[in-house]
């Protein structure tokens, strides 16, 4: 059986998670979210007193600290040293401080590595900042996410409710939004940019259910 990568690209928040946990259970591959192991990187910094936009200090932090991805019924799960930190990555703080970390050269070599090496073995989806342009510029098949970010801010702020998250305002969210569109497309190393061969999705005005079906079409 071929072995193969859908490579998912995109701005926060722009439903790619949504969208490559989607197209894994519809075709029966394995979703990596690698959003999720820079927002450990990010945690552990948070944890450690570290600022994540200390390199040095972030390096100094790494070398001693084992982030690790493990499957659990094909769930992803994040430890450090470890300790099962999955529900604990998910919120603002994190998402700033990670936005920060992943802009770190040392930060995104560790990461990319591993992402490379758990994609080699079998089948995967995977969304994030970069990957059709550096972590899998051989993917087989690569699409890029767009939304208009106040359309992002709205999602993001449904999907905070809905967990009964009701510590930021769409204001604060859009902020945050923003913050990390800017951060993520002017980094030095490895920017948010869709790349010539990736397939352009708007998901502006489509549901999560159109999308799917847009990006399945061009499946073989």
């Amino acid at each position: 059986m071929e072995i193969y990568q859908i490579a998912i690209d995109g701005p926060s928040g722009s439903g790619k998670s949504t969208l490559a946990k989607g197209v894994a259970k519809k075709l029966g591959i394995m979703y990596l979210d690698t959003g999720a192991m820079y927002r450990t990187c990010a945690l552990a910094s948070i944890l450690e007193n570290v600022s994540p936009k200390d390199e040095v200090a972030v390096a100094a932090l790494l070398s001693k600290t084992k982030i690790e991805v493990i499957f659990e019924d094909s769930v992803q799960h994040m430890l450090i040293n470890g300790i099962d930190y999955t529900d604990k990555i998910r919120t603002p703080e994190v998402s700033i401080a990670a936005s920060d970390i992943s802009a770190l050269p040392i930060v995104r070599e560790k990461m990319v590595e591993m992402q490379r090496q758990i994609a080699s073995n079998q089948t995967f989806v995977l969304d994030g900042r970069d990957i059709g342009s550096n972590v899998l510029p051989n993917a087989k098949y690569k699409f890029f996410l767009t939304a208009d970010a106040r359309k992002r801010a709205e999602r993001r702020l449904l999907e905070l409710n809905s967990k009964g998250d009701y510590s930021q305002s769409l204001e604060e969210v859009l902020a945050d939004i923003e913050y990390r569109d800017k951060q993520d497309s002017e980094r030095s190393n490895a920017p948010l940019v869709q790349v010539a061969d990736a397939i352009g999705i708007d998901t502006s005005n489509i549901s999560i259910e159109q999308t799917l079906e847009a990006l399945l079409s061009h499946l073989n």
